[in-house]
């Protein structure tokens, strides 16, 4: 099984600091050259990172390295980032809402109570909802109707939609139907063909 489709970063995956030091360089310039095709934007400021073991071990190796918490550390970071490895037919996304005026981002934000709910997949015209990820404690909508910058959203496909995926005559759009921040982005073929290797 290629690193493309594990689905569990395992203890014996993460490599010691030491290790981690010498290849750390490179493994840095490999994971920007994987995630290229992996990034979506959507509107002006949300930007869809999809997931998969690659990306989640290298999150985690950089979190070891930053906090050089040891044992104990990793299990938190195994526990927190292997949920955001895809499963089966699913994709997997850490949505961002990227602004970088801290007064422009909060009124923003303030608006966009809920956005979770309305962001889907359509493959073919078929709509996929996103689901955000049940192990993600932190609230990300407020009763004030404030929503965080920061999401974690799944797609699960069927069989059938996982097809019509793979397949390139397919178009296959991004949405975001919030009243406050309604886009949409087609997928690149490029982006296409490197979240089909997510698939069974």
């Amino acid at each position: 099984m290629s690193s493309q489709t594990r689905r569990r970063i395992a203890p014996e995956d993460v490599l010691p600091l030491a290790q981690y030091a010498k290849v750390r360089d490179a493994r840095r310039r490999e994971i920007i050259e994987t995630k290229k095709h992996r990034r979506v934007a959507v509107g002006p400021f949300a930007t869809f990172y999809f997931e998969n073991y690659q990306t989640m071990l290298q999150q985690v190796q950089e979190m070891l390295w930053i906090e050089k918490g040891g044992e104990a550390q990793l299990a938190d970071e195994l526990e927190a980032y292997n949920p955001l490895i895809p499963q089966g037919n699913e994709l997997v996304a850490t949505v961002m809402f990227e602004i970088v005026d801290e007064a422009r981002r909060r009124r923003a934000l303030a608006g966009l109570g809920g956005v979770e709910e309305t962001i889907a997949l359509e493959i073919g015209g078929e709509r996929v909802p996103a689901v955000p990820e049940a192990g993600d404690q932190v609230e990300r909508t407020t009763a004030a109707g404030k929503t965080s910058s920061i999401h974690f959203l799944h797609f699960r496909l069927s069989e059938a939609q996982a097809a019509r995926f793979r397949d390139p005559s397919s178009r296959i759009v991004l949405s975001i139907a919030h009243p406050n921040y309604a886009h949409m982005a087609v997928l690149p073929e490029a982006a296409r063909q490197a979240l089909s290797a997510d698939l069974d």
